[in-house]
């Protein structure tokens, strides 16, 4: 697994080390002892997938207030993915910064968003499916999210949704 730095402090990209031969390849999507040695504690608890009909739906930016923060490890399994990671820790050099990476099947790269950070993405094909590995257990009375769309945040969208739930569509604007 290769680590690779995004804009966002603690957000990395991370690329897998494929071994190819004539069957195809081989390669590991998680690691303890590798996350260790990045000096993340990242330690999955449950794992979920999202299913996207349309090219253009967006998921996000979602996130579980203190004390129940999570960290994810995102990775596109069918389609493709814009995906977007804002910092929303007040204390961080890169606070309201989004680190941002396409997502698929063919790419094999992963998105690694630590606590304290939005998430979110938007399908670029038909069909698209995603798989998160998260730190903690889903309380409902912890989620909440931000607009994709807050002019604070400076997303660069590839393209405007045309599939977004009201939930989504109504997250407040970064105060």
């Amino acid at each position: 697994m290769i680590f690779l730095p995004t804009v966002v402090q603690g957000v990395f990209c991370i690329e897998p080390e494929r071994h190819a031969d004539d069957r195809g390849f081989f390669a590991r999507t998680f690691c303890l002892h590798e996350f260790e040695a990045q000096r993340e504690t990242f330690r999955p608890v449950q794992c979920s997938t999202s299913f996207n009909a349309r090219r253009g739906t967006l998921r996000g930016l979602h996130y579980q207030a203190e004390p129940f923060g999570e960290e994810k490890l995102v990775r596109c399994t069918r389609g493709a993915i814009f995906d977007v990671a804002v910092d929303l820790r007040r204390d961080s050099p890169t606070f309201l910064e989004a680190a941002t990476a396409v997502l698929s099947p063919g790419n094999g790269k992963q998105l690694y968003i630590p606590r304290g950070c939005a998430h979110g993405f938007l399908t670029l094909e038909d069909e698209t499916e995603v798989e998160y590995m998260i730190s903690e257990l889903f309380a409902p009375e912890a989620a909440s999210g931000l607009r994709w769309d807050d002019p604070k945040l400076h997303i660069d969208w590839p393209e405007h949704p045309r599939v977004i739930s009201d939930r989504d569509r109504n997250w407040p604007l970064f105060a």
